[in-house]
């Protein structure tokens, strides 16, 4: 198996070589080509949201894979995951009345939420992705944001919003900001719903990053990628409560709980 160090050097290399977006784009080729006929199994015997499905190369920048399956049921997991979590302390989405996924990506968690009777709302870096989902997941609205705060939205909008596998991409400098911009945009008494990268990753890290980590300090890889899956962020759970603005108060807390990622933790917190 290929060490991270080297796998993090052959990266560089190939960037440095101006090679990285054909080796990517070779990459998603072969690997579409290899899901085509399970693709098509699954299209003509196991959806049954109607939804449309987005492209190839799409679906493997939100899920790292060009499986159809695993894009559809991925996304499903994880609206599991924050329907479960609010279920579990005693609230529901029909109660929060509108709904924000920050960093929808092009919806694959969202079009979960599609008959739960709230007005849908999604937002992403990506314009391409917030494109595609215009197009193909109405009624909801979608916005493009940038990788900085504010987003376009006026305050207390939202009585809930959720945030999957976002802070995992962002450095330290954008994760408090991005804090109290969700806090900003959430009305009092609503919950945000959040994942983070937490101790299930200490053996895949270097010894310094996991002195960090267990010295309660954010683990950040990449931090030139910036809000794609490229960078990684890995957070100490007492490094979360500690940069949680004054308004937002812990309800929650499940280590490994994000069930479309099992790899993640997650947060249920409240808006003052």
């Amino acid at each position: 198996m290929i060490s991270a160090s080297t796998r993090r050097a052959l990266r560089t290399g190939l960037e440095r070589a101006g090679l990285l977006p054909l080796v990517h784009a070779l990459r998603d080729w072969a690997w579409t080509w290899q899901y085509r006929e399970l693709n098509r199994a699954y299209l003509a015997t196991a959806r049954n949201d109607k939804l449309p499905i987005p492209p190839a190369r799409l679906r493997i920048r939100v899920a790292a894979s060009p499986e159809i399956a695993w894009f559809v049921e991925g996304g499903r997991l994880g609206a599991t995951s924050v329907r479960g979590i609010l279920e579990k302390n005693g609230l529901t989405l029909a109660s929060a009345g509108s709904l924000l996924d920050f960093g929808c990506g092009c919806g694959r968690v969202l079009r979960h939420f599609m008959d739960d009777g709230v007005a849908l709302c999604g937002s992403d870096l990506n314009p391409e992705l917030i494109g595609w989902n215009r197009s193909n997941l109405s009624p909801a609205r979608f916005e493009v944001n940038g990788l900085a705060p504010p987003l376009p939205f006026s305050g207390q909008e939202f009585g809930m919003v959720y945030a999957l596998s976002v802070f995992t991409h962002l450095p330290e400098t954008l994760q408090r900001p991005w804090l109290q911009e969700l806090s900003r945009v959430l009305r009092p008494g609503g919950h945000l719903v959040f994942s983070t990268h937490g101790a299930r990753y200490l053996d895949q890290m270097t010894t310094d990053e996991r002195n960090l980590f267990q010295a309660g300090r954010l683990v950040v890889r990449y931090e030139d990628r910036a809000g794609t899956n490229t960078c990684g962020a890995y957070h100490p759970e007492d490094y979360v409560r500690s940069q949680l603005p004054s308004a937002l108060r812990v309800v929650d807390f499940i280590p490994e709980g994000a069930l479309g990622n099992p790899h993640q933790d997650l947060w249920l917190v409240r808006n003052a």
